[in-house]
């Protein structure tokens, strides 16, 4: 009888010290990874972004080198582009991308030129401040909007509200991770929502969601890590 309710007791036993560390180990190492996991798709997600903002800041660039004109504003477009197509339509050749034609042009320039691909349609862009342009109108952000570049005041911010001076900006599109923008800027720039040549954009045309994305408790302005969202975006300036 003794010897039967020994083993009875012996069978109740709980884990051994040993088993328990085994499994906390297994634990931490699945969390690591995870974490790890979701480290390695934001740093994706910062260098896919920052990829397309200098591909398309290479491609401005070199078309104004070559052609002694920004793209869309480009009067001799449909005369001089290597690959010229029935979407292409000559830019009035002010200096500026500031009408609705050129704003929709410049990507059919660049495509032509052989800058970018995309199978840009060369519409007309209405909107100076569009947040949510199409893709196909505009170059993917990676997150569903179109990027849109116009001459004008898109910033926010301090700098840009003591100092406002029209220049040429990259809007990269709204549905963009606050997380994202905040490392892109600590990578490019000052790592501050509100100063420098990277700025969270201001509300426009289909997209209110600014505030949610800037901590104003602080000095200077933080970035809403701490409540994030993922419906940002960013102006570039003097692009």
């Amino acid at each position: 009888m003794h010897s039967y309710m020994n083993r009875q007791l012996n069978a109740q036993k709980g884990f051994t010290l040993i088993e328990i560390a085994i499994v906390l180990v297994i634990i931490g190492l699945l969390l690591g990874g995870v974490l790890k996991g979701q480290e390695l798709i934001n740093t994706a997600r910062v260098r896919a972004l920052n990829n397309s903002v200098d591909g398309i800041t290479a491609a401005w660039f070199s078309f104004q080198d070559r052609y002694r004109a920004f793209p869309g504003d480009y009067r001799q477009a449909t005369i001089n582009l290597p690959d010229p197509n029935t979407i292409l339509v000559n830019g009035d050749g002010n200096g500026l991308v500031a009408t609705d034609v050129e704003r929709g042009q410049i990507w059919a320039h660049l495509e032509s030129a052989g800058y970018i691909t995309g199978g840009f349609n060369g519409d007309a862009i209405a909107a100076a401040d569009e947040y949510a342009c199409q893709v196909g109108n505009c170059p993917d952000n990676g997150f569903g909007s179109g990027m849109l570049v116009n001459h004008g005041l898109l910033q926010v911010g301090t700098a840009a509200q003591a100092n406002p001076t029209n220049a040429h900006e990259l809007n990269t599109g709204r549905g963009i991770p606050v997380d994202v923008l905040a490392e892109l800027d600590r990578k490019v720039d000052d790592g501050v929502p509100t100063t420098g040549l990277m700025q969270v954009g201001i509300n426009g045309t289909g997209w209110t969601n600014s505030a949610a994305c800037i901590n104003t408790t602080p000095t200077p302005d933080a970035y809403q890590v701490l409540n994030p969202t993922d419906d940002c975006a960013a102006v570039f300036r003097n692009f």
